[in-house]
């Protein structure tokens, strides 16, 4: 089958780039003709909260492709369609996740069903973004996915939010899979030595919330949740990520509840070969979302063979089975997240979890192959009247 993607990879730096970069390798591994369309550049700098959007790996997830779309330069759509229309593809594997999008894919969605026979199938990440989900951000939804021919959800949750803006649409769920191949990539620095250089106590266990620090994912519920496991259980708690607001607003309220020696922050991106010893510190991740459908997180632990704690929001309870490869609490409950932390050093649930999580990968439920097969799902269908 020949199949065009547009999607973000190295240089751009997260989980939407690791994904594409990844999706594209195993299509390709599985005999699919696979041409990559990447961008020029995704944000002007002023739109981005972050430091930068390029990825500083010294082992970057690399792949052959065309660099091409510019999101706010038109002439850049134009070129792009024209590409894809003379690629003759199968399917057009288009991707999204934030309205920034909406013009461009917009536009390009538009020329190809005007112009070319060829099928669209959208990955929808995020059907409406974490932190929106309002009139504006269904609207911008709808005008870019009603020309997808088939959809590609990873959440029961966004599944219900496409037929909502699309009731007839072809959707089809597939878990999000894991990010194992970032596990072969880590440099010589141990676990250990990572400690010493942090500065963490070897005395008690560690727990790591891991990711770009935004209002969504929680993190002040868990530092609500400290004082109630530590009355019972001494932890120390490891906040590793780029923060995409004030870091003082975290410590100021690890201070308010005097937590602030139990908690590390490490206030940056991390390289993939730095990733291992982060993950090796950790008994347990501990993933307090307000709102989510998927967690690119979660997967990234599972690759790493850890646990999860997690909330139920959006689709992390159908990846994150509790009691099973982590445990689940109540969004926005201090307590009742507190309660979970404790029960797992209480009844040592650490190694059994683990040991679930192996099988997991080692039964390939959140490979690659299964979402090569939806997408191989997805194309036959979106060609079917």
């Amino acid at each position: 089958m020949r199949i065009c993607v547009v999607g973000p990879t190295y240089p751009y730096r997260g989980g939407i780039a690791h994904y594409t970069t990844l999706l594209v390798r195993h299509l390709r591994e599985a005999g699919h003709w696979t041409q990559l369309y990447s961008f020029t550049r995704q944000y002007p700098s002023w739109l981005f909260p972050g430091k930068t959007d390029k990825d500083p790996s010294a082992s970057p997830l690399r792949i052959d492709c065309e660099y091409v779309l510019d999101p706010v330069n038109p002439i850049t759509w134009w070129q792009l369609y024209r590409r894809v229309r003379a690629d003759k593809p199968d399917v057009l594997l288009l991707q999204w996740w934030v309205p920034y999008w909406t013009p461009s894919l917009t536009m390009i969605s538009h020329w190809i069903k005007r112009h070319t026979d060829i099928p669209i199938v959208y990955i929808c990440h995020n059907v409406v973004p974490h932190e929106g989900g309002g009139i504006l951000d269904r609207r911008f939804a709808h005008t870019v996915l009603r020309r997808g021919d088939a959809f590609i959800v990873h959440s029961d949750q966004d599944r219900y939010r496409l037929l909502a803006l699309l009731p007839q649409a072809k959707v089809i769920k597939s878990h999000h899979p894991t990010y194992a191949e970032l596990a072969t990539q880590s440099d010589a620095l141990s676990a250990d030595e990572l400690r010493n250089t942090l500065g963490l106590p070897d005395d008690r266990p560690t727990l790591l919330f891991f990711g770009f620090v935004r209002p969504y994912k929680g993190l002040e519920y868990l530092i609500q949740a400290l004082p109630h496991v530590l009355r019972e259980r001494p932890v120390h708690l490891l906040v590793v990520g780029e923060f995409w607001s004030s870091p003082d607003f975290y410590a100021r309220y690890a201070r308010e509840f005097g937590v602030a020696e139990a908690i590390t922050f490490v206030n940056r991106y991390v390289p993939n070969e730095e990733l291992q010893p982060y993950f090796d510190l950790a008994s347990v991740v501990v993933l307090p979302y307000i709102s989510a459908t998927q967690s690119g997180v979660a997967q990234l632990a599972f690759g790493f063979g850890k646990p999860v704690i997690t909330t139920r929001v959006g689709g992390l309870h159908e990846a994150v089975q509790d009691g099973v490869n982590g445990l689940i609490a109540p969004p926005q409950d201090e307590q009742a997240l507190a309660k979970a932390i404790t029960r797992f050093f209480r009844q040592n649930l650490g190694a059994q979890l683990a040991a679930n999580v192996r099988q997991s990968m080692e039964a390939q439920a959140f490979s690659w192959r299964r979402l090569v097969a939806c997408v191989e799902e997805a194309a036959r269908v979106s060609r079917d009247d």
